[in-house]
């Protein structure tokens, strides 16, 4: 195999294989006779290994009606054992209940948007490929190109700001603005040539990356999505049940790490994000393990890992054990 050969081959695996694989079984630690939701199917990865792993059952959720055809073939290779469903992972409890499932052992979210979409020209959501500036994980609503064309200058430089931490906020916002006057901005290339034009790019990360991230969480309310999801898996998993979170950004992992110490009566101050918890609240929802991770720090990927798969550079994974107390 030449070089590229191996190249390909490396970049092919990377798009197949789930960030953090080993180190989400290790927390999840799948168990015979148990059930567990995968709250991002994407291409299945999870799902699979965990029904690999144990002879366990395993419903999948995801709002993106593409991935249909990839559950069909794993719920073929697990017969009775892997069922999916299409929405959204925030509503898990009242697709699970549809389903007749009213508690599970273990629940797995990795917040972000799939190698599949990103790799989709057609879906929108990458500054390196030209597409429609769509970014919709379900195909429906309000679209980039619908933000980026209809909202005023102050809301495009908040969105870039508070969503993207983007420091060059006001400058990208007032640039598109002046663009659309001249023809409205439907191109995914159209819009990262605005931002390169302004932004200075380092250590090779395209200009547009913030930008293109926060308009892809605004467009798909992820954090609300996010903050709805910790409160659902509250109320479906039983004691011991885990809930095993992988995020790729700082705003998702304060929002995972604050619900976490907060729910475990570990609070450390409030969050812009979550409703206040009364600093008087003993009864923890959840207990943080430390069989593989320091109670409040991460576990990030492996060196080798993230040299094969560039999207688990920035992955942080967080584990969170629940306890008897009501949800």
């Amino acid at each position: 195999m030449s070089g590229g050969e191996r190249a390909a081959k490396s970049r092919e695996n990377a798009r197949h294989i789930p960030v953090m694989l080993p180190e989400v079984l290790e927390a999840m630690q799948p168990t015979d006779g148990e059930i567990y939701l995968d709250g991002t199917f994407g291409a299945g990865g999870y799902s699979r290994a965990l029904l690999e792993a144990a002879q366990c059952t395993v419903y999948a959720i995801d709002r993106d009606p593409s991935v249909k055809a990839l559950a069909e073939k794993l719920a073929e290779a697990f017969p009775g054992r892997f069922f999916w469903l299409l929405g959204s992972f925030s509503d898990m409890v009242q697709l699970l209940q549809a389903k007749g499932v009213k508690s599970i052992h273990g629940v797995v979210l990795d917040i972000g948007v799939s190698s599949m979409q990103i790799d989709n020209a057609e879906r929108g959501f990458s500054f390196k490929n030209d597409g429609p500036l769509d970014m919709r994980m379900s195909g429906q609503g309000e679209s980039a190109a619908d933000i980026v064309n209809n909202a005023d200058e102050e809301e495009l430089a908040n969105i870039l700001y508070y969503y993207g931490e983007e420091r060059q906020s006001r400058q990208i916002a007032r640039a598109i603005v002046k663009a659309r006057l001249e023809a409205p901005i439907m191109r995914t290339s159209e819009l990262a040539n605005i931002i390169r034009r302004i932004v200075r790019g380092k250590d090779g990360i395209d200009p547009s990356t913030r930008s293109f991230q926060a308009l892809r969480i605004k467009v798909n309310d992820e954090l609300g999505e996010l903050e709805r999801a910790l409160g659902a898996a509250e109320q479906l998993l039983v004691k011991d049940g885990r809930l095993v979170m992988v995020t790729f950004h700082s705003l998702e992992d304060r929002i995972v790490k604050q619900f976490f110490q907060s729910r475990s009566g570990e609070t450390r101050g409030g969050s812009r994000h979550l409703p206040p918890v009364e600093a008087t609240q003993k009864a923890a929802a959840y207990r943080l393990p430390t069989f593989f991770l320091p109670q409040r720090k991460p576990v990030l990927a492996s060196q080798s890992e993230a040299r094969i798969n560039p999207r688990a550079r920035s992955a942080k994974l967080r584990c969170a054990i629940r306890t008897e107390v009501a949800a």
